[in-house]
């Protein structure tokens, strides 16, 4: 049977077009030319029109959950939201943990879910979920497109609360019948709106903490993911040098100032540096600037910042003051705050107090005794580094080698580290770093993985050969669900329970999809086996045998404060 001809011209001309057709145009007017999905029956209409709309790419993922990551790690390099395509039922469930996690790490994100035909909708019908009831909690919105004719502006409408104020997933649920329907080609307003509009800067609040910053004689900055989304590294810099004010980041801040700034203190919490949770209890004023102050940055809350007033920046006005209390509480984009400021605040200096800091900085660190251990986590965070090329993006899955990669990895780019902070979805890092190899095809890409979560999603190993996408799958191999058992082993006595995993032969599993894959048991085959990986024009596997039971150091004791900090062994 032959082919129908393309509709394109068709389509862009005339005046109706099916539902279908209509989706992949509003698609197009939003500005998107890539959507990660899979398909299945309750959104065929749209992959049958797909043929007709070459201009959009779409990349086929091998799981849901894979193709929400992508559509992450997209957005978080393009800067602009990811697009997902799937079915109704499991293909519409399975995204709930990638949505999840963009919710929680405030990344734009549209999910453009099929649906059972209007009149089955409530009857129990095959693969029918209530997709908006299950994703509101884990979204900034979700539509129900119940009429052909509102494709067009529900869609643009989408976009538009995805990206405004702070950004997240949207979901679009779109009954077959819809698609199959036609509707106007030209877009009405939307019958269903949401998001919010930004609120005006509060201009006596800023004067207010111009004021306290003034009068601060051990000034910090906390910078979190906020200062990254609003892409305002530099003013934070300027900031940081006219207040003289050392800067610590959280796990998703990490980048928003060079680590060999000298006013760059490193990362704050649970896994943080024992010279910045040190400064911070020390600190009389905290300038917190896009970030929640959340459990793993606060450690006990009645114990954080005993002596600081601190002033709270964000630009979701609901965090603000939920978890600490604040001298002063701002809503606004990191940006336009940091701008308001820079024009309030006069250049400062506080020598006795950055001499303090810089003296922590001189002491050793456990590195210097990790150096001396055969094939120790931390030294081959480093060889990856050194070998990367310095404007590398580096995507950390969730465990040990995350935190290994956060304190040793160092950035003089900013905006190069991602991974899953809120929701710590395991299985994140290889499909985020397909998405982010779409979204920055020139750079290189280097996912970093623990052998607990490289099994939750390797079948996307399959994208990657058939999208050709060389990304660096690097998987740090201790036969460990590596962080729980380092849980059990400080804080449950010692019981180990359910965490040895075995691993298949990486090598091998490389070599059935078509990649090439390396396996690392020596000193000695690193280096040649990262280069190999840097070389290559495809995807490649690196499986890297570390230690069995190196643990993350420092640690906060879970449900205590940044001062209990254990440093772990002495160099």
């Amino acid at each position: 049977m032959a082919m129908p001809a393309l509709r394109e011209a068709t389509v862009t001309q005339a005046t109706t077009a099916r539902g279908a057709d209509l989706v992949l145009i509003a698609l197009q007017r939003a500005g998107t030319d890539v959507v990660f999905g899979y398909p299945g029956g309750a959104c065929l209409p749209i992959y049958d029109a797909l043929p007709d709309h070459p201009w959009l790419k779409h990349i086929l993922v091998r799981h849901e959950q894979g193709a929400a990551h992508m559509a992450d790690g997209y957005a978080r390099v393009a800067g602009r939201p990811g697009v997902v395509m799937v079915t109704s039922g499991p293909g519409a469930t399975n995204l709930v943990t990638g949505l999840a996690s963009a919710y929680m790490d405030s990344i734009p994100m549209i999910a453009i879910t099929g649906q059972v035909s209007t009149a089955l909708m409530g009857r129990d019908a095959f693969q029918e979920t209530d997709v908006i009831g299950m994703v509101t909690p884990v979204t900034k919105h979700a539509f129900l497109i119940q009429r052909t004719e509102d494709i067009l502006p529900v869609i643009a409408r989408a976009f538009q609360v995805s990206m405004e104020g702070r950004p997240g997933p949207v979901v679009v649920d779109i009954p077959k019948d819809v698609q199959i329907s036609e509707g106007s080609t030209r877009a009405g307003e939307p019958r269903l709106r949401g998001g919010h509009a930004m609120r005006d800067l509060d201009e006596r609040a800023f004067d207010e903490a111009a004021e306290l910053l003034a009068k601060a004689r051990k000034p910090m900055i906390i910078a979190g993911h906020g200062v990254r989304i609003g892409r305002a590294h530099a003013g934070l810099r300027e900031l940081a040098e006219r207040l003289d004010a050392p800067v610590a980041m959280t796990l998703l801040g990490i980048g928003v100032i060079p680590d060999e700034h000298p006013l760059a203190a490193g990362m704050i919490g649970m896994h943080g540096s024992p010279r910045t949770n040190r400064a911070i209890n020390a600190a009389d004023v905290i300038l917190g600037i896009g970030l929640r102050f959340d459990d793993r940055v606060t450690g006990k809350l009645s114990a954080f910042a005993p002596n600081a007033k601190i002033i709270h920046i964000d630009i979701d006005e609901t965090q603000i003051g939920k978890n600490v209390p604040t001298a002063i509480g701002i809503a606004a984009d990191s940006k336009s705050a940091i701008d308001a400021l820079l024009a309030r605040v006069q250049k400062k200096t506080h020598p006795e107090w950055r001499a303090a800091l810089d003296a922590d900085r001189a002491k050793p660190k456990l590195a210097q005794f990790e150096d001396r251990m055969e094939l120790a986590p931390r030294p081959v965070v480093r060889a990856i580094r050194e070998i990367a090329s310095p404007d590398a993006y580096f995507v950390a899955d969730v465990g040990q080698h995350q935190m290994w990669a956060a304190q040793h990895l160092g950035f003089t780019d900013p905006d190069r580290f991602l991974t899953s902070g809120g929701l710590g979805a395991m299985g994140y890092a290889l499909p985020a770093a397909l998405g982010a190899q779409v979204g920055a095809p020139d750079k290189e890409v280097w996912a970093l993985v623990g052998d607990g979560g490289a099994q939750m999603t390797i079948q996307e190993i399959g994208t990657a050969v058939q999208e050709d996408l060389p990304v660096k799958m690097i998987i740090l191999n201790n036969g460990y669900l590596g962080m729980v058992r380092q849980w059990q082993q400080l804080f449950f006595n010692g019981r180990i329970s359910q965490t040895p995993i075995t691993s298949p032969d990486y090598v091998k599993l490389a070599d059935a999809y078509g990649a090439r894959g390396f396996t690392v048991e020596r000193r000695g085959e690193l280096r040649p086996a990262l280069e190999a990986a840097k070389r290559a024009t495809g995807p490649v596997i690196v499986d890297v045998r570390i230690e069995r039971e190196a643990n993350v150091w420092p640690i906060v004791p879970p449900g205590g404060a940044n001062a209990d900090l254990i440093e772990g062994p002495s160099s």
